[in-house]
């Protein structure tokens, strides 16, 4: 059963084509968190490492390009709509509050948020919808998002090949192990930020 599956799977991600794909999808993410790229890019980092098909540099460049490219399409969405959208939100909502803790970030620390809000859950969104609204410098706005799309592209195909070479026969399980190390890490994030607020009286 777990072959088939193996076999199944491996069809779909040494096809050529999964390239276009993981770009769309990594691209769609910028402004529509809820489509999975991570788990696509953990994905083919394992089966690279188990099988060496698809490309291991390929798949950093197509996910770097991608995140970058949605990146992009998420500040002109703010810069355009950015305001429009935060008013229609409760002062309350757990969105609005996201927002307004990486505006104070933003007012802080600089474009560095925009690294770090990459590995967020809803952070990255927030960040680069953020700074379109606020008017942060295109230029400068480019220089963040080119460094976070390159590091999360290599940190995200690490996880994979991480999985990938510890079950090389089993590449579905290297997955699986990609994917559980990359929710520790958020699971220590949202930890980590739980405490601090409780300490600093954060809302």
């Amino acid at each position: 059963m777990g072959g088939g599956i193996d076999a199944a799977v491996d069809g779909l991600v040494t096809t050529p084509w999964v390239y276009l794909a993981l770009f769309a999808l990594a691209v769609l993410d910028g402004f529509f968190p809820v489509i999975p790229a991570e788990s696509l890019v953990i994905t083919l980092g394992a089966w690279a490492a188990a099988t060496g098909d698809p490309s291991l540099a390929l798949i950093v460049l197509v996910a770097a390009l991608g995140a970058f490219t949605g990146d992009h399409v998420s500040y002109a969405i703010g810069r355009r709509l950015g305001q429009r959208i935060l008013t229609r939100r409760s002062p309350q909502s757990r969105t609005r509050r996201l927002y307004d803790r990486i505006g104070r970030m933003l007012d802080q620390r600089g474009g560095l948020v925009l690294v770090v809000a990459r590995y967020i859950p809803g952070g990255r969104t927030a960040a680069t919808l953020t700074t379109g609204a606020t008017g942060f410098p295109r230029r400068s706005f480019t220089r963040y998002v080119a460094i976070a799309a390159a590091t999360w592209a290599v940190y995200a195909t690490g996880l994979g090949y991480l999985g990938g070479t510890t079950f090389q026969e089993q590449p579905l399980k290297g997955v699986a192990l990609g994917l559980a190390v990359a929710l520790v890490f958020t699971a220590a994030y949202e930890a980590v930020r739980f405490l601090r607020q409780r300490r600093t009286g954060e809302s």
